[in-house]
């Protein structure tokens, strides 16, 4: 027993070392050596220092720790300051640890010294007080105490710097009337302490450094009371963060706490019984060390794992609280937990055996990332009252539910995806959010992102079990490319599970197999024959659509596996977005189709645009598609406003500004009415009175707003109103089961449906393999790709083309192709073959490198058809 205890200490205090030094490479690299000529690469005070975020430090520091990198030593402007060097930090905590068991040296204390052991929770001035007098004798051990006996207990913190109680109008009118009747100098004492008392609480509600878009959220949801103030905890963190001797009681004294918050909140209910517990919670938060690596290996995953047992309306009015803390406070808040992932996920080896989702830490880290989240939503620019109205009739149920009842395999999504607990409890859902306090990508973790087993992932996503957690179900988290993935294997399972089902049926009703949805068309009439089909499996069996596409050109001998699909995407966008069919309008300044408010075609027709769109994301197809970002809006339920003008109508919505700018008299010198006129297909002028009897209803400076408004609403929404459902409809029809709504914002789908506009060649390049004989040291691979990198933006969209299906890079951009040069015999005239299916290049070893020029350019410019290889 002594030798394993022996052990053990040996163990820790390797490890208390190792830490020791970690956080001494972080602090290197944060803040430097002071040292303004130092020659360390790896220090913050070299001259050719790249300055790095907390989150790259920490990865940096681990690194250097491993290499046994140089460790600067401190230079003399910087001796003594804790921050860079943390030795006194440690003496600050054996002091604590002394207090705590009793073992205090007594003599350093005056005989005078209150011994402030009755005192179970802290206020501002009390903070001071004793702030005060342990600076007199240099000897800190008191207030250590007193943080360590209040900052372990949550009782304690609850009663902890509570707002002073704030007059009602009946007591304000009663001490203004007392005011007036005192002498000056009592008239500006009461008027600074009356200051203090009701303007500071105001204050802390709005938390400091306030926003426009936080008092608009106080406006919409009315101001977050709660009992602690905020703005004194901030104040007293900041007194005390700066000394080092005090600096490690907040972080012992956390290591106590966390355990017994997590256990009163999963255990007994603490929450319900005082909605002030939650007063923990705001105080803790507010240390702005908490992402330094001395919080990051127990005290910081501790705390986290309590935050997410707080119950929804909790964890709701910390999301609403926060969100009117203001930029500043949510990128730190953001911080704290990314760093705690980020540090856990390079410190541990996640694979396929040990998986991250296993992690508690990561796990508790990221649900508290997720308070987060919405209090940035919250905070930031809503529109709530924007939504598009729901579809008339429901979208029509698979004939073939009932024989899944019978086999026990009910679907589990029948009213639609799944929407996240706290969003319904906040009452809000994320695109309701035009501009967040700080950008969307602040918040993905791309270390999570490298090591996350995606298939694992999306079957806990779809199992729904407590002991598993899914990332999936904090999308905020996860880049384009991982939930593209997730998107993927939810579209693979479901076209499975279609296939499965038609077998069934094919048994018990024998009727005749068709696992696939297949489409055999004309090259030449492709939309008569792929529109009319689809028509009559809309109406016939919608489920249908949720098969694997299979399409094949008539006369021609490709299979498909991927690639003849491409290509039928391609040309049915072609045809649909042609100008001269009538269906859309084109705008040669934006490059973007907008919806034909005249257009002759039935609603039917608009129908079948939304199923191809969808049929696109669900195959894993890329789609030439432009249009603008507001199509995108509206497919996820908002209406178009003003502002999209900007994207799908510049030129009206530069002349609406103009009008709403304008600082003359806009009746006289304009002299428009509430009625507008608008061309039809053949340029003959169509009236639209934007309000009843608008021909008679002029513009004024006062109601120009209304008028630019319900121009928008217009153009926007009613003009297009029959098109747009139509194609919702459609699009809804293959994608009302998945969980697109659910993981991906409008720009996302955008990027899901359009695929990339920016292709990195080099970066193809770097990911291509290569087969047949064929490496990348290979000359004649060197002569390709320096063939390929001379091409011509519009050639290099051919060769992509040629080889890929599709002139786009998919999500995550080139490097995420998997592309692969094969050896297709020695030098010959022959030209380069493809198969689009699985993106592979069929290259003959050509003796010149411009026989090789030659040969490619012609496949590539003259690449029609299908044919068996």
């Amino acid at each position: 027993t002594h030798t394993s205890c022996k052990q053990k200490l040996l163990f820790l205090m390797k490890r208390a070392a190792a830490k020791h030094l970690i956080e001494r490479y972080y602090h290197q690299l944060t803040e430097g050596c002071g040292n303004e000529a130092c020659t360390n690469e790896a220090c913050g005070s070299s001259p050719g220092f790249q300055r790095m975020d907390n989150n790259a430090a920490a990865i940096k520091a681990l690194e250097l720790y491993k290499n046994n990198a140089k460790l600067c030593d401190p230079h003399p402007s910087k001796k003594g300051a804790s921050s860079a060097f943390p030795e006194n930090s440690a003496k600050g905590a054996h002091n604590f640890s002394a207090c705590s068991n009793g073992k205090m040296n007594l003599k350093d204390l005056q005989p005078t010294r209150e011994d402030f052991r009755d005192l179970n929770y802290l206020t501002e001035e009390k903070v001071y007080e004793i702030l005060s007098l342990c600076s007199e004798t240099e000897d800190y051990s008191p207030l250590i105490r007193v943080i360590g006996r209040v900052f372990s207990s949550a009782e304690s913190l609850v009663q902890s710097f509570c707002k002073e109680k704030q007059h009602t109008k009946e007591e304000l009118k009663s001490l203004q009337a007392k005011d007036e009747d005192k002498d000056e100098d009592e008239k500006e004492t009461a008027s600074g302490s009356s200051t203090a008392m009701e303007v500071e609480p105001e204050a802390s509600a709005s938390s400091g450094d306030g926003s426009s878009n936080g008092e608009n959220n106080i406006q919409k949801f009315g101001p977050v009371e709660v009992s602690v103030d905020i703005d004194a905890v901030r104040r007293v963190y900041d007194r005390l963060l700066s000394n080092e001797k005090i600096e490690a009681a907040f972080l012992n004294a956390l290591v106590y706490l966390s355990p017994n918050v997590e256990c009163d909140l999963t255990y007994h209910n603490v929450y319900a019984a005082d909605p002030n517990y939650l007063n923990v919670f705001i105080i803790i938060m507010e240390n702005s060390n908490l992402h330094s690596p001395e919080y990051l290996e127990i005290a910081l995953p501790q705390f986290c794992k309590a935050m997410s047992k707080l119950p929804l309306p909790a964890l709701a009015k910390l999301a609403r609280l926060w969100s009117q803390y203001g930029a500043d406070q949510i990128r730190r808040l953001v911080e704290t937990f990314q760093q705690l992932i980020t540090y856990t996920v390079i410190s541990n080896e996640f694979s396929s055996d040990n998986l991250v989702n296993e992690d508690d830490g990561v796990v508790a880290a990221t649900k508290s990332l997720k308070i987060v989240y919405y209090a940035n939503v919250l905070g930031g620019d809503l529109d709530m009252d924007h939504n598009e109205e729901e579809d008339d009739e429901p979208i029509p149920e698979s004939s073939e539910l009932t024989l899944q009842e019978l086999l026990g395999e009910e679907r589990r999504n029948k009213k639609g995806p799944r929407v996240d607990p706290l969003e319904t409890e906040l009452g809000i859902r994320a695109w309701d959010c035009r501009k967040p306090l700080i950008p969307y990508e602040d918040f993905i973790n791309e270390p999570l992102n490298e090591v996350l087993e995606m298939d694992k992932d999306y079957t806990f996503f779809k199992v729904e079990t407590e002991s598993k957690f899914s990332f999936m179900t904090c999308p905020f988290i996860l880049n384009a490319v991982t939930k593209n993935l997730g998107l993927y294997y939810d579209n693979r399972i479901r076209m499975y599970s279609e296939r499965r089902i038609t077998a069934l049926y094919s048994l018990v009703q024998g009727q005749q197999l068709n696992p696939y949805l297949r489409l055999k068309v004309r090259r030449d009439h492709v939309i008569d024959d792929a529109l009319v089909r689809l028509e009559m499996i809309a109406m016939e069996n919608p489920a249908d659509l949720k098969k694997q596409l299979y399409v094949e050109f008539e006369g021609e001998q490709g299979v498909d596996e991927g690639g003849v699909s491409k290509e039928f995407f391609q040309l049915v966008v072609e045809e649909i977005f042609n100008p001269d069919i009538g269906m859309f309008t084109y705008d040669e300044s934006t490059k973007l189709f907008w919806f034909n408010p005249s257009s002759f075609e039935n609603e039917g027709q608009f129908t079948l645009i939304g199923i191809v769109l969808g049929l696109a994301i669900y195959n894993n197809c890329i789609l030439d598609v432009h249009f603008p970002m507001v199509v995108y809006r509206k497919l996820m339920g908002k209406k178009g406003m003003f502002r999209d003008l900007a994207d799908s109508h510049p030129v009206l919505f530069q002349s609406l500004k103009d009008l709403l700018e304008y600082e003359g008299n806009v009746e006289e010198d304009m002299m428009i009415t509430f009625q507008i006129s608008q061309t039809d297909l053949f340029g003959n002028p169509l009236m639209y009175d934007l309000k009843e009897g608008g021909d008679k209803i002029p513009v004024t400076n006062e109601n120009r707003k209304d008028f630019v408004a319900l121009y928008a609403e217009y153009m926007l929404n009613k003009s297009v109103e029959k098109q747009f459902k139509a194609f919702r409809r459609g699009f809804h029809m293959v994608t009302n089961e998945s969980p697109l709504k659910y993981l991906f914002r409008p720009e996302e789908i955008e990027l899901l449906i359009c695929g990339s506009r920016n292709l990195d060649f080099l970066a193809l390049e770097e990911s291509t393999e290569y087969d047949g004989g064929y490496n990348k040291d290979s000359h004649i691979i060197k002569d390709f790709w320096e063939t390929v990198h001379s091409f011509g933006q519009e050639q290099k969209r051919l060769f992509l083309q040629f080889t890929t299906g599709t002139d786009r890079a998919p999500v995550g951009g080139l490097g995420k192709l998997k592309m692969i040069i094969a050896k297709n015999g020695p030098d010959s005239d022959r030209l380069p073959t493809s198969h689009t299916c699985f993106n592979v290049l069929l290259l003959p070893e050509y003796s010149t490198k411009e026989k090789l020029r030659e040969r490619l350019l012609k496949a590539i410019t003259y690449a029609k058809g299908f044919g068996m290889l």
